[in-house]
């Protein structure tokens, strides 16, 4: 298939590129700067904010990867719906089959956080064109390069205790990149697989204490003192918890405030799969916690960074 990769520089979106490359697929990686592009496929000139160049990008094509966050940024949710818009649009315009998105796990009638909120606008605004989307909602993505995956392995290797707020008893479901990688590509041209919304997960379903002990247990080889650090529970609170750690992160690791801020804020909603119908469309059996925490450490020394 002719297929474009939003995002195609990013964690998800390289991995994603090199999968569809190897699977034989014509694969378009779209960038703002195409002329600097090394990765595999074809690299061609986009931005979410110019439809005219989203609509060069897609002419075509048959199937889009929308892999498209803006994290970093304050107005995250604005920028993020328009981008979405924009692309539906263009995706409509060109006579795209069908566009794949990578979305976020989070019950519908919990109180979503800003970033699963978004996640969830931005389904519903990627086909309002008219363009069938199929949505694979998953929780953090745990490989070398991965925002969530390098906040957990930098804050084990240089703290010697960690305080864990309340929400850090939060259950969640974290997949490898490998195997979300996996789901992505099997999805794309499966006809059953069209229009539908699926959840994706590893085999194990851990609270992000766990995540933090675990990894420091691989990591390291040996335990990490965890304090647990009772707070009353209300909005107030909450904020401030929120934006404390933000900072507390952004000093300890790679991460900036802002994008912390965001990703601490989803850490209140349980994002667990309650789904297991995308096994009818994929066969797969994704790997547990410490496996991925291995492979996103062996992925690190490969590339001479060193544990």
């Amino acid at each position: 298939m002719q297929v474009l990769v939003t995002g195609a520089t990013g964690f998800v979106g390289s991995a994603l590129t090199q999968a569809l490359v190897d699977e034989g697929h014509e694969v378009r990686a779209m960038t703002r700067h195409p002329e600097g592009y090394e990765g595999p496929g074809t690299p061609v000139a986009g931005d979410m904010s110019d439809e005219i160049s989203l609509r060069e990008a897609l002419e075509g094509v048959e199937g889009a990867y929308y892999l498209i966050h803006s994290l970093s940024s304050k107005d995250f949710e604005k920028e993020d719906a328009a981008g979405a818009t924009a692309f539906s649009a263009a995706a409509a315009a060109q006579g795209v089959g069908r566009i794949v998105y990578l979305g976020g796990l989070g019950e519908e009638s919990d109180d979503l956080s800003p970033h699963l909120r978004s996640r969830r606008e931005v389904e519903s605004l990627l086909g309002s064109d008219g363009v069938p989307v199929t949505v694979l909602r998953a929780a953090i993505v745990v490989g070398h390069g991965g925002i969530s995956w390098e906040m957990t392995r930098q804050l084990v290797d240089r703290l010697p205790l960690l305080a864990a707020p309340p929400w850090a008893k939060t259950r969640t479901q974290p997949i490898a990149l490998r195997d979300a990688v996996t789901y992505l590509v099997g999805v794309l041209d499966h006809p059953e697989a069209r229009g539908r919304v699926f959840e994706i997960g590893g085999a194990d379903v851990v609270t992000y204490e766990d995540m933090l002990v675990r990894a420091a247990k691989v990591q390291e080889g040996k335990d990490v003192a965890l304090v647990s650090v009772p707070l009353p529970a209300n909005g107030l609170v909450d904020a401030a918890v929120a934006t404390a750690s933000s900072y507390g992160l952004a000093a300890l690791t790679e991460v900036d405030a802002d994008t912390a801020k965001n990703l601490i804020e989803s850490m209140t909603s349980e994002v667990v799969v309650s789904d297991h119908s995308i096994s009818e469309v994929v066969e797969l059996a994704p790997m547990g916690y410490d496996e991925m925490v291995r492979e996103a450490l062996d992925a690190r020394l490969r590339e001479g960074e060193g544990v």
